[in-house]
């Protein structure tokens, strides 16, 4: 039976009983975020003059006085327990935003950049499009290091590795891209699947057996 959000703020946690969605309150679309600024010192890439990769989410909060990052794990483990999800209730022009809240809320909780996957299925995070203009190699080398926050695309999920908390942005693209992508991001999450998009939408794909 689909599930109607209630009206409290969310709580993202987390628990090993089979799949549950948590609603929260409906957010509006926001203006998108910028792409991160520049690292505090500009190291070119060699051989490639050109912008300089903007700071990681891990590292925009350690200069943002919110004290250093949580390290991250060498190889983030995943739970073969059912992970739990999380609904929060967006607009596709929202979703993103929606997101970047969960990862903000999931670092000061403390988890581990390393152990979070953000997924999306209409316009790239800034910073994948951004990594993404250096070549797949250089982009894909920052995933299998699994030291930070990693952002891909619906299109390229099923290359992503599992990792213990995915957060998945429904901000558009093409029809069905929701319903194909889901179920994948749901088997790559080991504990936690937070889900930012349009409530219906998103209970007919849990609903349809994810």
């Amino acid at each position: 039976m689909p599930l109607t959000p209630a009206i409290e703020e969310p709580q993202i946690h987390e628990s090993a009983q089979g799949p549950r969605v948590t609603p929260a309150a409906s957010r509006t679309a926001q203006t998108p975020r910028p792409v991160p600024g520049p690292r505090p010192v500009a190291v070119p890439r060699p051989g490639r003059p050109g912008p300089v990769r903007p700071a990681p989410p891990a590292q925009r909060a350690a200069e943002a006085g919110s004290g250093p990052a949580p390290a991250a794990p060498a190889a983030p483990s995943v739970s073969a327990a059912v992970p739990q999800v999380q609904l929060i209730p967006a607009s596709p022009e929202g979703a993103l935003d929606a997101a970047e809240e969960a990862v903000d809320l999931l670092l000061d909780t403390g988890r581990a950049p390393g152990d979070i996957l953000v997924i999306t299925t209409g316009d790239p995070h800034p910073w994948a499009a951004h990594e993404l203009s250096f070549g797949e190699a250089s982009y894909w080398a920052q995933h299998d290091a699994g030291d930070d926050v990693f952002y891909a695309d619906a299109a390229h999920v099923k290359r992503a590795a599992g990792r213990p908390v995915v957060v998945f942005a429904a901000n558009g693209g093409p029809a069905g891209t929701t319903a194909d992508a889901l179920p994948v991001a749901f088997a790559r999450a080991g504990a936690l699947l937070v889900v930012c998009g349009d409530a219906k939408q998103i209970n007919s794909v849990l609903g349809a057996g994810v």
